[in-house]
């Protein structure tokens, strides 16, 4: 019983996986980012290269 009430009390694992989680939400949010300044980059020298 001893041994499941310190298993309880343990909040090791659960900060670890919400670690994780943020983790996760900041890449997800980078890619998302990173892909819409790819796109107007593209854009960008798109038009330049048409105008040279």
């Amino acid at each position: 019983m001893a041994k499941f009430l310190k298993l309880i009390k343990n909040e090791d694992g659960a900060t670890a996986i919400e670690y994780g989680l943020i983790a996760a939400l900041i890449a997800v949010a980078a890619i998302a980012a990173m892909g819409s300044v790819g796109t107007k980059l593209g854009t960008t020298f798109n038009n330049v290269a048409a105008k040279l």
